[in-house]
């Protein structure tokens, strides 16, 4: 089998980091994460991982995702590989986010949920 095509494990996630903002807007007046600016800080996220140079296959991905079903505690957001939660508020905290955990790899204790 050639390596493209193996199983193997010990190969590098195409992204070190995945970032994925939940933006889900619902109709039936349940509260969502949308509803709390999720998509404009997501952008705002984006935008501070492209402007630091940390976008780009091998490094930080951040996506938009749909429900993930923890908007009561939202606006939420992912971050794999490490499978940490976050809710956030403002600018601050993804600020916080980006430097302490994308970037230095700890987790912000005051954000998870």
């Amino acid at each position: 089998m050639d390596s493209e095509n193996s199983n193997d494990t010990t190969l590098a996630p195409y992204y070190r980091r995945h970032l994925f903002f939940c933006c889900n807007q619902r109709t039936n007046g349940r509260e969502c994460c949308a509803d709390k600016g999720a998509r404009e800080l997501r952008d705002y996220c984006k935008a501070q991982i492209r402007a630091r140079g940390l976008n780009g296959p091998g490094k930080v991905r951040v996506n938009i995702a749909g429900c993930m079903d923890r908007c009561a505690e939202g606006p939420t957001l992912v971050v794999y590989p490490d499978g940490v939660w976050y809710s956030y508020h403002d600018r601050h905290d993804i600020d916080e986010i980006i430097e302490s955990h994308v970037v230095h790899g700890i987790p912000v204790t005051r954000l998870r949920i």
